[in-house]
């Protein structure tokens, strides 16, 4: 699967503007400034193919990229002080209408700071895909930002953290260096060649 072919296609700012779901899905989530572009920068071996903004929180629109025989999906991230109560409703009601929707959800990327213990908004998310039943793994940002020593210790903390998820993957990440990205294109192209979407009930 050739990650390098990828192309913006869509920008849904609301649940009516959502385009019809017509390949697999890869969808990625994480709260603003957790180094989501940079993580989808790199498994499509582009410099900006996902804007890495300056101001957490100014990605508002759900974006669509082709990228071979699947749709990478990139949330806008959540979680950021500074956005209105208005903004975070809409926020709110966007993720609901798309979850909400008939779609082919292949996997979800969500991503999580190596560093920190996750957020509530964090774990509001892996419950809600948890507990939904949606497949999807963990990404552990910011690895760089650690010594050796200090990326062993919280990898056992955040398995720790994350007892509750034990079944779900994790994936440690740097976008510095780029360990940890062909195990997450791997892992990517599996789910996607393995979906098959749910009959019709």
């Amino acid at each position: 699967m050739n990650f390098n072919k990828a192309e913006f296609e869509f920008a849904a700012g609301n649940a009516l503007q959502l385009p019809q779901s017509t390949l697999p899905e890869v969808i990625f989530s994480g709260r603003s400034n957790v180094g989501k572009s940079s993580l989808i920068n790199k498994l499509v071996n582009r410099k900006a193919l996902a804007r890495v903004s300056a101001t957490p929180g100014k990605t508002a629109t759900i974006n669509f990229f082709r990228v071979d025989r699947f749709h990478l999906v990139d949330l806008p991230g959540y979680g950021y002080a500074k956005v209105s109560k208005s903004e975070k409703q809409r926020w709110a009601n966007l993720m609901e209408g798309y979850f909400n929707q008939d779609r082919n959800f292949a996997l979800v990327v969500q991503i999580v700071d190596m560093r920190h213990s996750p957020s509530a908004d964090d774990m509001n998310m892996i419950e809600y895909l948890y507990s939904g039943g949606y497949p999807f793994i963990i990404v552990l940002t910011k690895k760089d930002k650690l010594k050796k020593t200090q990326q062993t210790k919280r990898l056992e903390e955040l398995k720790k953290e994350l007892e509750a998820y034990s079944d779900i993957p994790l994936f440690p990440f740097s976008a510095l260096n780029g360990e940890g990205t062909e195990e997450i294109r791997e892992y990517i192209q599996q789910c996607v060649l393995e979906f098959e979407p749910e009959d019709d009930i």
